[in-house]
């Protein structure tokens, strides 16, 4: 006769764990009562993170399943554990005693309903509630706000509350979002592919509690908020790059073309030749930001950060390595050809004195259109590279 299998849990409650003695029990404890308040065949699971003070022997003596992840951070830990969990919706949370595990119910009827991931949200902006003492207050005025407000802005995440850790998410969300990253920037990832998946995101109101550890957190104040500022950064290289350097080389652009016409008065103020130099170089730094703009984007598509986009796409049908040499080669010898231009005027001299306005002003205009030829005739080549598929050498786009 066979041996009869264990139910296959609808709920995996995970508890990421470091050094976390003083806290773990009544955590493992809460989540319990929680799932069986709320009637839900679940399994706890504590992804220990290499702990020395016990906390797994106390995992274990409780009924938790525990996972060891060797890699150390914050995100390995998850990762590992979300990886190993049986059920199909996973709630996440510190094992800190700073959330109420007890409100894993409220969580599951949201994934029940459709939700892909669902945020615990802290901040009275959003419902939640913070005791007194349980953020500092430059997390609470400072850090969470301004990091909300700028994923609110890149990503268009509904969440009030941007690096709640309590939160709850399928399994199958977890897997379609390829998460990456080993440190504390994984809330933050797991946010960010949400949004840019069209993923459901939704929002469940909750109370901060004062952690019960008497020892200082893993939390790095401002090296983790600055973790979490680059990365967001990093995944939206339209707002880090693309608008600025837009701005830049259409700014740069009108001034660079009016001033090489001539001098412009505004007023008693003259603007010639240093006015012009100035706008060659915002041209160009603006121009080498869009260019960045679409290296950084390429290379996140092809590495899977970020998920596919028809514009990108239709970018590697029509952009080819040789329209980009083409155009990069003509105007890189427009520029030497204004240059030569110059030269043949001063040869006229017998190289001798020149209008030093005139010459200058199309030396500049030689050299400016000399840089952004040669630019593009190296971007093309970056281009194609970046868009090669690394098993067919076929472009990327099709994935």
């Amino acid at each position: 006769m066979s041996t009869p299998q264990p139910e296959t849990p609808e709920v995996t409650v995970l508890m990421p764990c470091l050094n976390e003695a003083e806290t773990l029990e009544s955590c493992i404890r809460e989540a319990a009562d929680g799932l069986a308040r709320a009637g839900l065949n679940g399994e706890i699971v504590v992804a220990d993170n290499g702990s020395s003070d016990g906390s797994p022997a106390i995992a274990e003596k409780l009924g938790a399943r525990v996972v060891r992840v060797p890699e150390r951070g914050y995100g390995s830990a998850l990762r590992a554990g979300m990886a190993a969990a049986r059920g199909r919706f996973l709630i996440m949370g510190d094992a800190d005693s700073s959330y109420d595990f007890g409100a894993v119910g409220t969580f599951v009827e949201k994934l029940r309903a459709g939700a892909d991931l669902v945020m615990g949200c802290r901040m009275p902006s959003g419902g939640g509630r913070i005791d007194p003492g349980a953020m500092p207050w430059k997390h609470r005025w400072i850090g969470n706000p301004v990091l909300t407000f700028i994923g609110r802005l890149l990503f268009k995440c509904p969440s009030h509350d941007f690096h709640c850790g309590l939160r709850g998410l399928t399994k199958d969300a977890f897997e379609r979002m390829e998460l990456r990253t080993t440190g504390m920037e994984f809330a933050s990832e797991m946010v960010i592919k949400a949004s840019l998946r069209g993923m459901r995101i939704e929002e469940v109101p909750i109370t901060l509690r004062k952690d019960g550890r008497s020892r200082p957190p893993h939390l790095r104040s401002w090296r983790d908020g600055w973790r979490h500022l680059r990365f967001m950064l990093l995944f939206s290289p339209r707002w880090l790059l693309l608008y600025p350097g837009l701005v830049a080389l259409f700014a740069g652009g009108i001034f660079f073309v009016r001033l090489l016409a001539g001098p412009i008065r505004v007023g008693g103020v003259n603007f010639d030749l240093n006015s012009l130099e100035v706008a060659a170089l915002v041209l160009l730094f603006g121009y080498q930001m869009v260019l960045f703009a679409c290296f950084a984007r390429i290379f996140a598509f092809t590495r899977g950060l970020l998920p596919a986009n028809h514009a990108l796409s239709r970018a590697f049908g029509f952009f080819t390595l040789e329209k980009g040499l083409i155009a990069g080669g003509a105007v890189l010898v427009a520029g030497f050809a204004v240059i030569v231009v110059a030269l043949f005027g001063w040869a006229s001299t017998g190289f001798g004195d020149l209008d030093p306005l005139e010459v200058t002003r199309t030396v500049i205009a030689g050299r400016t259109l000399a840089s952004v030829g040669a630019q593009t005739v190296l971007f093309s080549l970056i281009f194609s590279y970046l868009g090669l598929d690394d098993r067919s050498g076929k472009p990327a786009s099709g994935r």
